[in-house]
């Protein structure tokens, strides 16, 4: 059967709509992810206080920041399949409030199996929200800015990124852990309105089916969208996560200065992803592979250049500039192997993206367990380097891309 005989059609761009009510719109989807990627790592600057809270060891405290990502990998196809038919903005505002309600659950939880609970609704958040969301931008502005609309909404990756753990760390130490999430969940309340106030009806001509995504994964382009996207993410991830550690102990930078090389990460992955989003379009195979090299070199010579400061706040802003761009091109990448169906591309994005960061932290962290930060820099560092021989391999077996129906 053909790709155009089995994709789900969505709905173009509105055409009576102002272009300020319409980019409105983007920033609605933006702020929800944003919402998303915040409350998923807002633990991090937590776990210690979280886990005194309820008596229980940071490794049972760690299972706040696992379970999100594999549920949001299961999620996202079931979820997404289940409700296809169900108008998107409202499936939209449907999954921001059950995230909103996740960080009241958390706030309020008396015991640790409540704040799990509230987790587990964080995943279905995560894999219902992106996979629709990820993928909306030609359904709200014109076909002409779908381009900065895409790289506008894939900026709250980086901005979650960046606010995320400080934000945790900073309102947990002013007024405690409940407080950080009982803001998360007033903040996310506003988006909610926000979206369903500028977000148009978004109904979906036709429900994206199993039967679609397996007829995806039959693509070479998909296969190939997937295996990047698996090496790329596990290379960061599985590096990142432990690049506190990293710092602590190679670079020796006092606690009160890792905030600061993060916010400088971070900015440096904001830069990356408009980069990113500007060239990925006509060169999607050249930024993807780019930025997975980039990777590469910052993780390759943090263990060799990390001892001083300068070396480390150098690679790190090549690191941040880098992964900064791979969300937006691994989406791309989904996309242009599925053009007729940008909700199915986005569910497959979606699941691979959340299951590999899930994987990507437990393999740094046996590797850390049982060897060296730097040991986790080199590995994780040759995994980007596979990256860019996929890339290269598809270069050079000329596969093209299809065009939408």
């Amino acid at each position: 059967m053909s790709t155009a005989t089995t994709i789900s059609v969505q709905s173009p761009a509105p055409t009576d709509r102002s272009p300020s009510v319409s980019w409105l719109a983007v920033i609605s989807v933006m702020l929800g992810i944003f919402s998303i990627v915040t409350t998923e790592i807002l633990p991090i600057g937590l776990l210690t206080s979280i886990g005194s809270s309820f008596t229980i060891s940071d490794g049972m405290a760690g299972l706040m920041m696992t379970m999100p990502g594999f549920l949001a990998a299961v999620s996202a196809p079931v979820v997404t399949v289940a409700t296809g038919r169900i108008d998107r903005r409202v499936m939209l505002g449907v999954f921001i409030l059950l995230l909103a309600l996740a960080n009241f659950l958390a706030a309020a939880a008396s015991n640790y199996w409540l704040v799990l609970i509230s987790r587990v609704m964080v995943g279905i958040t995560i894999g219902g929200f992106w996979s629709i969301g990820a993928g909306l931008a030609s359904q709200l502005v014109p076909a002409k800015s779908v381009g900065r609309a895409t790289s506008l909404i894939f900026s709250a990756v980086p901005l979650g990124s960046v606010l995320g753990v400080p934000l945790g760390t900073f309102i947990g130490d002013i007024a405690g852990w409940r407080t950080a999430f009982l803001v998360m969940g007033g903040f996310t309340l506003a988006v909610l309105v926000l979206l369903l106030v500028v977000v148009p009806p978004l109904p979906s001509d036709q429900a994206t089916r199993l039967d679609v995504l397996g007829g995806m994964l039959r693509s070479v382009n998909t296969r190939f969208a997937l295996v990047m996207t698996f090496l790329v993410v596990l290379a960061h991830f599985g590096t990142y996560t432990y690049v506190t550690p990293f710092l602590e102990q190679v670079t020796h930078v006092s606690s009160g200065l890792i905030t600061v090389y993060l916010l400088i990460y971070g900015a440096a992955g904001i830069a990356g992803n408009f980069l990113g989003g500007a060239t990925v379009g006509r060169y999607p195979r050249s930024t993807f592979a780019a930025a997975a090299a980039l990777i590469a070199g910052a993780t390759l010579l943090l263990p060799v250049l990390g001892h001083s400061d300068a070396g480390a706040v150098a690679l790190l802003v090549v690191w941040g500039v880098a992964y900064g761009a791979v969300p937006v091109c691994s989406q791309t990448w989904f996309s242009k192997a599925a053009p007729d169906s940008p909700e199915a591309s986005s569910v497959l994005f979606t699941a691979s993206f959340q299951a590999t960061i899930s994987i990507g932290a437990l393999v740094g962290g046996a590797v850390l367990d049982r060897s060296s930060p730097c040991a986790v820099m080199v590995l994780g560092g040759l995994a980007a380097v596979l990256t860019v021989l996929v890339a290269w391999v598809h270069w050079a077996g000329r596969y093209a891309w299809p065009k939408a129906a």
